[in-house]
């Protein structure tokens, strides 16, 4: 395998309620970094179309605002599940890459990117300075995970087959041990 395998970074969330955007803001730190042979998704929420994409890149990133839980973020490998219905409203990362795996065979390593947010309440484009805070953090964590081609090497917690459960009480953003 490369040392810079074909990545995919989807960042995704609703921008105008406060830290919800968190995984946009993200995604496009890690735009601005124009690292080779990394794609960057930003979208207000997955959908069944993000399975084509998934299926083009070996690695995947999926970064989203984690609701509850320490601070600053967590990056935690994540495992296709197939769900039995979903909607737009409740595609979770996991279905995508199940959707990918079994229609057009994809059989790439996934990471969830959580970063603990504050603010999700009122409308509005602004991250509360906290959340701000763990988005540097965050952006440096998987900047450099990215750059080196080596994210395994900066989980900071074990697989999950479940986005919902590290977004709502994930770990704080240090590397696990081994």
């Amino acid at each position: 395998m490369n040392a810079h395998p074909s990545t995919l970074v989807i960042g995704y969330g609703n921008p105008g309620r406060q830290d919800d955007g968190l995984g946009p803001r993200a995604a496009e730190a890690v735009e601005l970094a124009r690292l080779p042979g990394v794609d960057v998704l930003c979208d207000y929420q997955l959908n069944v179309e993000h399975a084509d994409d998934v299926r083009r890149h070996e690695v995947i990133v999926f970064i989203d605002a984690a609701l509850a839980g320490a601070g600053p973020c967590f990056l935690r490998r994540l495992l296709p599940r197939a769900c039995g219905a979903f909607s737009t409203h409740t595609m979770r990362p996991e279905a995508v890459l199940a959707l990918a795996r079994d229609t057009f065979g994809w059989s790439g390593r996934a990471f969830l990117l959580g970063i603990r947010g504050y603010a999700f309440g009122d409308f509005g484009e602004d991250l509360s300075s906290a959340a701000a805070a763990n988005l540097e953090q965050a952006c440096a964590l998987l900047l450099t995970g990215l750059r080196e081609g080596l994210l395994d090497a900066h989980v900071t917690g074990p697989p999950t087959y479940d986005s919902y459960t590290p977004c709502h009480g994930g770990e704080p953003c240090t590397k696990a041990s081994t």
